[in-house]
């Protein structure tokens, strides 16, 4: 709940979300209503905090969240949920709704859906940008890596988007050390690797399909996309679901895997190539692009749509990238440390890894004591992007 004393999601949503605001204002030269807009938007949450001032609370109508009021085909879903949670606050209700309908609501106020010149415009265009271009002198040599044996091919690449996921530009303080990857003597930060595992099932026979649910643009899109390749140029196809609408900042679009695609075919001669075998691949559909509603939507993967269930049926290997969909996994509840994955997630139609840098107060499968030594070395290390897990769920009738 976004009203936990103390917690992460407390402090982003009462100090970030004013933060995302006033950054996408900046960013674009939006007409004088929109700009007051997303000035209301931000005084409606701050409104929240038990420490506003009369003057901005009686502004805000105390900081009650209000519905959607535009026309759009997806007003009725939204404002469903609104209904349940009606006459509440910013700091009153679930974290994972407080910050998916925060980024609904952003896009009404910018206009997103309505004709006009800023109709389908992404508020977070030029943050992306910014994050993709200070990403390639990290990025570029990563790319270019050669590999002889394709189980190290895998476990560097596998490993290296897990690391991108850092490069989360809702999250800046994590974001800035997005170019760090794993350096030499910190294996220990990965808390689970099941990389060996993964490889071993795959090498048993080609997977049908893998299909990657992606979560950043800029750095972390493309360490996917050359995952992405790996699998393609082997003959495994591969699907990628992307987000529809702009999304947590930094949440990858199709317009954004092109846009990064046209960016690092001028970068370098190794990218150039790497970015005409993925064009080809999505020509001839080794590569195919999804980018289906459910992805940008409050629903934990508990209430998966039967038509996502049913495509990921097809797969022999679905990746969940990110922070986001570890905590829909988890319908982003406080379990143990101790609780295990495999009995708490619903029953995928497919054998899945979750690759994920850890930046939310959500984490299972530890061992007994290893939450409380990891608090006492590092109070911060749930929420600090400097840890990781790659953990693999293979059905038992696959085992």
């Amino acid at each position: 709940m976004t009203s936990e004393p103390g917690s992460f999601a407390r402090h982003t949503t009462i100090e970030r979300k004013p933060e995302i605001l006033r950054q996408v204002n900046q960013s674009h030269t939006y007409p004088p209503d929109i700009r007051e807009g997303l000035l209301a938007f931000e005084t409606e949450i701050r409104a929240s905090a038990p420490d506003a001032t009369t003057a901005v609370s009686k502004q805000a109508g105390r900081g009650a969240i209000r519905p959607l009021q535009e026309e759009a085909p997806d007003v009725a879903f939204w404002n469903e949920a609104w209904r349940t949670f009606q006459g509440r606050t910013w700091l009153q209700v679930p974290w994972l709704f407080a910050e998916t309908f925060f980024y609904r609501r952003m896009l009404e106020v910018v206009r997103f859906f309505q004709p006009g010149p800023w109709q389908y415009v992404d508020p977070f265009a030029p943050q992306k940008e910014k994050e993709l271009e200070s990403a390639l002198p990290r990025l570029l040599p990563i790319l270019a890596q050669e590999f002889r044996e394709q189980s190290t091919a895998f476990a560097h690449m596998i490993r290296e988007a897990l690391w991108g996921n850092r490069a989360d530009l809702s999250n800046p303080e994590v974001a800035a050390t997005a170019s760090e990857g794993l350096q030499d003597g910190q294996s220990d930060r990965l808390l689970i690797d099941d990389t060996a595992r993964i490889w071993a099932y795959l090498s048993r026979s080609p997977p049908a399909r893998v299909d990657i649910v992606t979560d950043n643009a800029g750095m972390e899109l493309a360490l996917d996309l050359r995952l992405a390749d790996f699998f393609a140029v082997r003959g495994v196809p591969v699907r990628l679901h992307l987000k529809q609408t702009p999304f947590f900042v930094s949440d990858a679009r199709i317009t954004d895997l092109y846009h990064t695609l046209g960016r690092l075919a001028s970068a370098s001669a190794s990218s150039a190539a790497l970015c005409q075998r993925l064009h080809e691949s999505i020509a001839d559909e080794r590569i195919t692009l999804r980018d289906d509603p459910f992805w940008c939507t409050y629903l934990s993967y508990h209430q998966m749509p039967l038509h996502i269930e049913q495509e990921l049926a097809e797969s022999g290997l679905v990746l969940f990238k990110g922070d986001l969909s570890y905590r829909r996994l988890l319908d982003d509840r406080h379990w143990p440390t101790t609780a295990h994955l495999a009995e708490i997630v619903p029953l995928l139609p497919a054998p899945f890894a979750t690759l994920r840098t850890l930046k939310a107060e959500v984490i299972v499968d530890l061992e007994p004591g290893q939450a409380e030594a990891l608090s006492a070395a590092d109070p911060k290390w749930m929420i600090n992007g400097q840890r990781g897990l790659i953990q693999f769920l293979l059905p038992e009738h696959l085992e």
